[in-house]
């Protein structure tokens, strides 16, 4: 899934993040979300979470488990 929908994103889920000063090279940051800062249903470059750890960025990829 890629990180464009808001209703796929949910606090305790691991995701894929770019923070704003690796928008540029594109280096992904893997975390779990905290928050949700998006309030729009969607968005073309990715919803926009705060991580567990405090940092901020646009959502990438979401992690599911297969368990």
């Amino acid at each position: 899934m890629n990180g464009q929908t808001r209703s796929d994103i949910k606090p305790g889920i691991e995701v894929d993040i770019v923070l704003k000063q690796d928008q540029r090279s594109g280096k992904v940051t893997r975390g779990v979300v905290k928050d949700l800062l998006t309030k729009s249903s969607n968005h073309p470059h990715g919803i926009k979470v705060r991580l567990q750890d405090g940092q901020v960025g646009r959502v990438k990829s979401i992690h599911t488990t297969d368990a």
